[in-house]
């Protein structure tokens, strides 16, 4: 049973207050305490039925309540109770730390007092104490030097004796290091006697002699040190050598016996940059300078071996080309050199370092773009002289525009009129005479030089020029001699204007080729050639070459296409000419059978030539050219027909006839995808319905929506190709 009903089931008098107050206890310990809670389960708890379980006593309740308020006012009291015991225990705990505090301050004090007294003890003490070493110096040093001074004038007197020298020291081997500050001190008192007195001279002469017995061995000692790795007595013996005149000859032993590693011949580039970083170790073990040392090191090496190496190499190069890319190599290789070299952080200034590779390389440099001009330009003349020779082809003499496209023309019409066609157009068997491998290997060579000139250029002001010299090259064969000269025979080539054959035009193979080649060409422009120019006057003497010589490509593609279009629909022309009857469109019998789905023989003649011509223009052009080329022809080839078709009449069978023709044309130049030129056969085929439609429905027909925008002449000049034109008084609608 709950607690709630456990209390709900007393009488008010019968509470048991002692419980009461145990269980108010239970509620009061919950944390957090909550008074609206506590209330909650306190009147849950007390409840205040009956035993019958549904009157309500609120006396029960309210005794309940007057118990709590009174337990929890005691609780109250004992709490504060016990907090005012805790503060007044902090408050002597405070007072005790303080005082405990203030203690070890003065402590603390009296420590920094005696300190500061100790700190002034010893400054004293310390200063008495350098007073008398200074006195101990001032008395010991002129006694020392004047132990010195004996000694020297000692062995200066044996020297200056006519009796030979016998002093132990300076004949002794085993105390050469001794000797030898004897010896240099004994030279700088040989330089301040007075000269030109007998009495000095000997001694003088003598003490020169031994100077330089003692700086020989003592450079023989230090090349016994660095044979045996000894450091430590290498860096003894050269820093007594640095007291010496001699002390560079040292240093040319140590580089002597360091560069005996590096191979006499073979591929010496490879062993410099060990071989330095070997030198470096010692040098800074050994010597006092080491920067110093370390670059006469590496100009040792780079006069000495390097330069050696580099003249055999470049002596016996008598092929031009073998000769750059050797150069090229070695040059690069030397420039890596300089880079690593710097790299290891030896002291030597990067210019210096150029400055050696630009020393070596000066004569080579010099006349390096004359070289690499002239190889080009013969590789290239090779290039196409073997490619024509591989055709059996010799090249001619072939002028382009002008006096020579009229020339042409005449011999044209004399070669038509004579039936004499080969004399005039020779296609040389639809060879174009242009190769795209050719092209990428002339690029592929000038990329190389375009590469080395970017390299070896003497001066960076040098490169623009550089560039724009091997450019021209570039220019003269590539398009000049092969692209240009192939466009002038491919004009040649391209059919007549009125061939009496099928005209092969092989002139759109040069042009697909030609753009490959140019597409080619541009990328070079851009990746190779623009950054090696960009930002001098120099850029823009290239754009223009650049712009000049595609102009002139363009001119001759444009005149070569122009002719292939008159070409073609000179074709067109002989077939329309040669195949189409005035019966097809005008039976002599009404009653002619007439297939609906089936077209003339000229139609599907034409029909057939221009799909094949314009499936070889889709492969040949693209982009706008293609979109140009096609809206040229497609407008031209409408004119063609339409005057072909007003050379007859029609009659209803040969209306039929010629609507169905206009359908296969107009499916033909549907695959042109040109909107005007699919809008002029629309408009030819409304026109070929004025065949048809009935006298008296004409002149409505003439005002539709379609011809509405026609002229009244092109209207009336097809009205009147009606075979009942005149019978049917047509001309009386129009007036």
């Amino acid at each position: 049973m709950s607690s709630g009903s456990r209390w709900g089931s007393r009488r008010k008098d019968e509470i048991d207050v002692n419980q009461l107050l145990s269980e108010l206890d239970e509620l009061f310990a919950d944390e957090p305490f909550d008074p609206e809670d506590y209330v909650d389960r306190l009147s849950l708890r007390v409840g205040g039925l009956q035993t019958d379980g549904k009157s309500f006593d609120p006396k029960v309740l309210h005794k309940a309540f007057d118990h709590s308020i009174q337990h929890l006012h005691s609780y109250y009291e004992t709490k504060q109770r016990q907090c005012g015991c805790l503060e007044t225990i902090c408050r002597e705990e405070e007072k005790a730390h303080w005082a405990k505090v203030r203690e070890l301050m003065e402590k603390n004090k009296d420590a920094c007092e005696t300190f500061q007294e100790l700190d002034e003890r010893i400054d004293f003490v310390a200063t008495k104490v350098v007073h008398l070493g200074d006195q101990l110096e001032s008395v010991n040093t002129p006694r020392a030097r004047a132990v010195e001074a004996q000694k020297l004038m000692n062995h200066f007197a044996e020297l200056l004796s006519p009796e030979p020298v016998n002093d132990g020291i300076l004949n002794d081997p085993s105390k050469l290091f001794e000797a030898a500050d004897i010896i240099q001190k004994l030279h700088l008192i040989a330089q301040e006697l007075p000269s030109g007195k007998p009495k000095f001279e000997k001694a003088r002469q003598r003490i020169a002699k031994k100077y330089d017995e003692i700086e020989r061995e003592l450079i023989d000692e230090f090349v016994k040190c660095h044979q045996s790795d000894n450091r430590s007595k290498m860096k003894e013996v050269a820093g007594i050598l640095s007291n010496f005149k001699g002390y560079s000859q040292c240093v040319d032993a140590f580089i002597e016996q360091r560069q005996m590693s590096l191979p006499a011949c073979g591929d010496i580039l490879t062993r410099i940059v060990p071989s330095c970083a070997e030198a470096l170790i010692v040098v800074k073990e050994v010597f006092n300078n080491p920067e110093q040392v370390m670059s006469k090191y590496i100009l040792n090496i780079f006069q000495g071996k390097l330069l050696t190496h580099i003249k055999a190499e470049l002596m016996d190069c008598g092929d031009p080309e073998k000769y750059l890319e050797k150069f090229e190599r070695l040059y690069f290789r030397t420039m890596k050199l300089t880079t690593e070299l710097t790299n290891l952080k030896i002291g030597c200034d990067p210019s210096f370092l150029n400055k050696l590779t630009k020393n070596i390389f000066a004569r080579y440099l010099e006349n390096y773009i004359t070289i690499e001009v002239r190889c080009l330009k013969d590789k290239s003349e090779n290039t196409l002289n073997h490619y024509y020779n591989s055709k059996n082809h010799q090249k001619k003499q072939i002028h382009f525009g002008g006096i020579h496209d009229l020339r042409r023309d005449i011999q044209a019409r004399i070669g038509a009129r004579t039936n004499i066609i080969s004399s005039v157009v020779d296609n040389y068997g639809g060879e174009t005479f242009l190769s795209e491998e050719i092209a990428m290997n002339m690029l592929q060579d000038c990329k190389k030089a375009f590469n080395r000139c970017q390299l070896l250029s003497k001066q960076p002001s040098d490169l623009p020029g550089n560039t724009v010299m091997l450019f021209d090259v570039l220019l003269r064969y590539l398009f000049e001699e092969h692209i240009s000269y192939a466009l002038e025979l491919g004009l040649l080539a391209i059919p007549l204007a009125e061939p009496k054959s099928p005209p092969e035009i092989y002139f759109f193979d040069v042009i697909r080729q030609c753009n490959a080649i140019y597409h080619l060409f541009e990328k070079q422009f851009g990746d190779t050639i623009v950054p090696l120019v960009i930002s001098t006057p120099k850029h823009s003497d290239c754009l223009q070459k650049k712009k000049k010589t595609i102009e002139e490509m363009e001119v001759k593609l444009h005149t070569g296409l122009e002719r292939c279009i008159t070409s073609i629909l000179g074709w067109v022309k002989f077939l329309l000419q040669s195949e189409q009857k005035k019966t097809d469109f005008k039976p002599e019998s009404e009653m002619a059978t007439f297939d609906a789905d089936m077209s003339t023989t000229a139609c599907r003649s034409v029909v057939k030539f221009i799909t094949e011509c314009l499936k070889k223009i889709k492969v040949t052009l693209d982009g706008k050219n293609i979109e140009a080329v096609l809206t040229e022809l497609g407008t031209k080839l409408h004119r063609v027909i339409l005057d072909h078709l007003q050379q007859f009449q029609y009659n209803s069978f040969g209306a039929m006839a010629v609507i169905c023709d206009v359908n296969e044309y107009r499916r033909c130049v549907r695959d042109f995808q040109i909107p005007l030129v699919n809008m002029l056969f629309e408009t030819l085929h409304t026109l070929c319905n004025l065949f048809v439609v009935e006298p008296n429905n004409l002149k409505q027909f003439c005002n539709s929506e379609d011809l509405a925008c026609l002229d009244r002449t092109v209207l009336m000049n097809f009205v009147q190709l009606r075979a009942d034109y005149k019978t049917a008084k047509l001309v009386n609608q129009f007036r």
